[in-house]
């Protein structure tokens, strides 16, 4: 019986070995192909811009420092820099993007290299400009972290699904027509992408590398977004 159970325990013991194995391996293969997707992403920008017209800086100094408090962005600082920044016009609109990369302590690569931790953010510019609105996702580690009083329009199913930030609420009732707010119910994207108006931009971001197929998704969100918005709202600021 003993021997019985010790040859069990050989059995599971290098089960659990190769298992590990295996696992690993997986995680190297998917880790492989993830790195070879997003590096194929930004190898085709710059085609991709050049075909539109538009500006790409592989690493703008600076740029990413005015846009400090938006989003995922640090409150403060200076030098920031913007990846893949790239400017131009969609839909009639003058646009920006832009990733932010933020150093990942405990995302060691060796030799003294960090793993960045990498936010795409994307804004348009509007037709005027209002007091700082924020529409974001709902969370409980939102509500602990961030104490800043939101308010509800009295719609239950839009009330549960997005938390609304700002200090105008007069405003944010003239922004938030029925029909921005029927988009936003229905719209998969709204899922995906935040929202954030700071004076005359409005900006989305996501958490991940820019590409082209992002870029333009991103943008077509926040133009349907501002389609819909009153024309009256923005003389209303």
């Amino acid at each position: 019986m003993d021997q019985l159970l010790g040859i069990l325990l050989n059995v599971f013991f290098f089960a659990a070995i190769a298992g590990m194995f295996v696992l690993v391996i997986r995680m190297f293969i998917s880790s492989n192909k993830e790195d070879k997707r997003i590096r194929q992403g930004w190898s085709e920008l710059g085609r991709f811009t050049a075909e539109h017209g538009w500006t790409h800086e592989q690493r703008a100094r600076g740029q990413a420092t005015r846009y400090c408090g938006v989003g995922p962005m640090p409150g403060s600082g200076s030098g920031l820099s913007a990846w893949h920044h790239i400017t131009g016009e969609f839909r009639d609109r003058a646009f920006a993007s832009f990733e932010y990369r933020a150093v990942n302590a405990s995302g060691d690569l060796g030799e003294g290299k960090k793993r960045p931790i990498i936010h795409t953010l994307l804004m348009v510019s509007v037709p005027g400009s209002g007091p700082a609105t924020e529409i974001l996702q709902p969370s409980k580690l939102n509500v602990l972290l961030d104490r800043r009083p939101s308010i509800r329009l009295g719609i239950p199913e839009f009330d549960e699904k997005f938390r609304v930030v700002t200090g105008d609420e007069a405003w944010v009732r003239n922004l938030l027509s029925d029909s921005v707010v029927s988009f936003l119910l229905t719209d998969p994207r709204a899922k995906r992408f935040e929202l954030e108006l700071r004076q005359d931009e409005l900006f989305t971001w996501y958490k991940g590398t820019l590409s082209p197929h992002a870029l333009e998704e991103g943008l077509n969100y926040l133009c349907d977004v501002l389609d819909r918005i009153p024309t009256q709202a923005w003389t209303a600021a």
